[in-house]
């Protein structure tokens, strides 16, 4: 009977995502990330989110919640009741605050300095608010390579004199 139940709901949701136009998820992924405020407790960092509407309708957001974690830990969260429409077959870049907590940073820090390590995995996930629709959500992975960091210049040995 709970499946049959599950299996109808299923249906009727998917019949209205495709009657809205909406027949496959929005992409949701990271385009950018700058720092906006660093505190003791907590980091605020400006994120830009790049949105891909790959459907036969113009997406209407009306606002956003994501979390963002990296090496599998969290670390950032942030929401937004920015107004945005995404076009049909379009993309749209929108510019969202996201905080860090202090265990956070730490928690990435101490995953860093144990080296080895050329890339950085992460995964993005949250919901999006559509004007008449509800909400949908979004998930996305990957890995970014880490810049490489150049060793502190060495002063040059002197040169082995003989005399």
């Amino acid at each position: 009977m709970k499946r049959t139940l599950a299996i109808v709901v299923l249906a009727c949701l998917a019949a209205c995502a495709n009657l809205a136009g909406f027949s496959r998820p929005p992409e949701v992924g990271v385009a950018g990330l700058q720092l906006l405020q660093l505190g003791l407790l907590e980091q605020r960092f400006v994120l830009q989110l790049r949105i891909r509407n790959p459907n036969e309708a113009d997406l209407p957001i009306e606002g956003l919640d994501f979390a963002v974690d990296l090496n599998g830990q969290p670390f950032l969260k942030g929401s937004s009741d920015k107004a945005v429409t995404v076009p049909r077959w379009g993309e749209a870049v929108l510019d969202v605050t996201a905080t860090s907590t202090l265990g956070n940073a730490l928690k990435q820090l101490r995953e860093l300095q144990k080296g080895g390590r050329d890339r950085v995995d992460y995964r993005i996930a949250g919901r999006l608010g559509v004007a008449g629709a509800g909400t949908l959500p979004f998930e996305r992975r990957g890995d970014l390579p880490l810049p490489l960091l150049e060793a502190s210049p060495r002063k040059p040995s002197p040169p082995n004199r003989q005399e």
